[in-house]
């Protein structure tokens, strides 16, 4: 059984029925149910009209236009339902819509942002999908670190110091602090320190100010 510990019922938009069968097949192998398997955009938002799901997991790219109808319905899907849990499947980095999003500090719904070749990873997708539904933001590691690069020179992370800039990347990719303590291999206390220096030096407003950092973080990759 899944860590949510009960079924969760999934609309799943792909317009490869191979790659839909193939994640359908996955997420029943935790419990949960794909109660629409759809192939395009407009698919979905019809899918999410009929059954309400738990759950959407879509693909970026889906017709009608074979560009980012998927990530757009999403978008539109999140700003009818700011609680539902979304996770988006890419086979390539773009940020376009993320603030549509992630946006919401009242959501309670959580965000996943994983590339396709993710799904081959069964527990580290299932683990993910999880994390999702009981409202955690996820990016997908390699999404951020194909994007570092281009953060070195754009405010507001130029106030930032390298260590902090790169801090914050593990934030970006849903780390907590003793896991950027173990990954960094430093003590908590020395997260702790460098978390609080990147939240006092960031336009940040009320609210959850990981996922307002997070969002400065990749608006400033795009």
């Amino acid at each position: 059984m899944s860590p949510t510990e009960r079924p969760l019922r999934i609309v799943l938009a792909e317009d490869s029925p191979l790659l839909r069968a193939g994640v359908e097949s996955v997420l029943a192998s935790a419990g949960h149910v794909v109660c629409a398997g759809v192939a395009d955009a407009q698919g979905l938002l019809h899918a999410w009209e009929a059954h309400r799901p738990d759950l959407v997991v879509t693909d970026v790219r889906m017709p009608p236009t074979n560009t980012d109808d998927g990530l757009r319905a999403a978008a539109a899907l999140r700003q009818r339902d700011p609680d539902l849990p979304i996770v988006v499947l890419s086979q390539y980095v773009s940020v376009a819509y993320l603030d549509e999003l992630l946006g919401d500090d009242t959501a309670r719904g959580g965000v996943g942002y994983l590339l396709k070749e993710r799904v081959g990873h069964v527990r580290q997708f299932l683990d993910a999908v999880d994390r999702v539904a009981r409202g955690e933001t996820i990016v997908d590691p390699d999404v951020v670190r194909a994007l570092v690069k281009a953060a070195r020179s754009r405010t507001p992370l130029a106030v930032l110091t390298d260590r902090e800039r790169e801090v914050l990347s593990l934030v970006a990719e849903g780390l907590t602090n003793p896991l950027i303590a173990q990954r960094l291999t430093v003590s908590e206390a020395a997260v702790r320190k460098h978390v609080g220096s990147i939240f006092s030096k960031l336009p940040l407003q009320d609210g959850d100010r990981r996922v307002q950092a997070t969002l400065i973080y990749l608006r400033s990759l795009g």
